[in-house]
């Protein structure tokens, strides 16, 4: 079987969508039953989807592009199963397989910019009447779109996400490194995440305000992640944080500093109201972090009942939370173990085979 996979989600600081678009890339050219991988980025066929990683992917295009026979990538197309990971297939696609990660677009579209929402309005439909296959990370999210746009239940698998074999939990003299960032390993919580308002760091923040001086002392929250969008205001509170020493802003965090940065926090905390799936808190508790997530989407599905679960806009009882899990030993090793063990039931390594074999399904029946 030839594989064309579209690898436009990598980049210098990927998402979630571009660490699936790259355990994606590197490993299907392993799989039994695979023959071969193109590799389609913005329209080029390229030889390293690393390179867009590394942020060097133009000059390989253009190298490309000197020797390349005009129509290789529609050939390529039509002798080949096409996959995108990241939504929509390519216009030159008769037919292919899609990942759909969420549907936050049109169930929230006051949280999208608006860019965004007319990207999904006019590609979004068109990639589904093309689509031979439709995976999504979650149960929870296969089944909204059958509900949402009547995609039959035949049509649609759920593949859940992987967990790297880097989170888990670190040594002492692992965690020293995140001193580097001013940092006390277990004397800090952290939400790593994108700043975009369905992610409710908002919310966050006025939970931990309310937290008592003391506690607040003891364990200052922590914000990791891309920059996001609609987020002014949000940026406002996070400043007002910062000088008041609760607060510490890191920006975005490179994979490979994040076990430490998991494992060095007494508690993690992610408050999004809506996902498809939810890598952080996976990660963190793969890192033996006690979790906190919205008792919302696909959470429950995910976390199987090691997370707590909290409903972020009630702030008060939020608050209360927090204070739980800060303070409550009993509570914190049962979340710690069961955690742990959640954790290592999702891996990256289940989650292409199980890839692979929807190729398959989807191209012989």
């Amino acid at each position: 079987m030839n594989l064309t996979l579209l690898v436009d989600a990598l980049s210098p600081q990927p998402g979630g969508i571009g660490r699936y678009t790259w355990e994606l890339a590197r490993r299907m050219p392993l799989q039994a039953g695979i023959d071969r991988v193109n590799y389609l980025a913005h329209g080029q066929l390229i030889r390293d989807p690393e390179s867009l990683i590394r942020g060097s992917w133009m000059p390989e295009v253009r190298k490309w592009l000197r020797w390349a026979r005009p129509g290789k990538v529609e050939r390529a197309l039509r002798s080949s199963v096409v996959h995108s990971p990241n939504y929509f297939l390519p216009p030159q696609a008769e037919t292919g397989i899609i990942t759909v990660h969420d549907l936050s677009v049109f169930r929230y579209p006051d949280t999208h910019p608006l860019e965004r929402i007319s990207e999904f309005e006019q590609l979004f439909t068109k990639s589904l009447a093309r689509a031979r296959h439709i995976i999504t990370d979650s149960e929870t999210v296969r089944r909204e779109v059958i509900e949402d746009f009547g995609v039959a239940e035949q049509m649609i698998t759920a593949v859940p996400l992987g967990i790297d074999a880097s989170f888990r939990p670190c040594s002492p003299n692992e965690l020293r490194s995140v001193n580097s960032w001013g940092l006390i390993p277990g004397n800090y919580a952290l939400c790593v995440s994108t700043l975009e308002p369905r992610k409710k760091i908002t919310e966050l923040l006025s939970a931990w305000r309310n937290l008592s001086a003391s506690l607040r002392d003891s364990y200052p929250l922590v914000l990791a992640g891309g920059k996001g969008w609609l987020n002014e205001d949000l940026h406002e509170q996070i400043n007002v944080g910062v000088s008041q020493g609760w607060l510490k802003h890191l920006g975005f965090v490179a994979e490979p500093a994040l076990p430490t940065l998991y494992s060095g926090a007494a508690l993690f905390v992610y408050p999004s109201v809506y996902e498809g799936f939810g890598l952080p808190p996976l990660e963190a508790m793969a890192c033996g972090v006690p979790t906190i997530v919205a008792n919302s989407s696909c959470f429950p599905e995910v976390t199987k009942g090691a997370a707590m679960l909290v409903q972020p806009e009630d702030v008060d009882a939020f608050t209360r939370a927090i204070e739980l899990a800060l303070e409550d030993r009993a509570w914190r090793a049962q979340a710690i173990s069961a955690g742990i063990q959640v954790a290592h039931g999702y891996t990256w390594a289940n989650c292409v085979a199980q890839t692979t074999a929807v190729y398959g399904r989807s191209f012989t029946e």
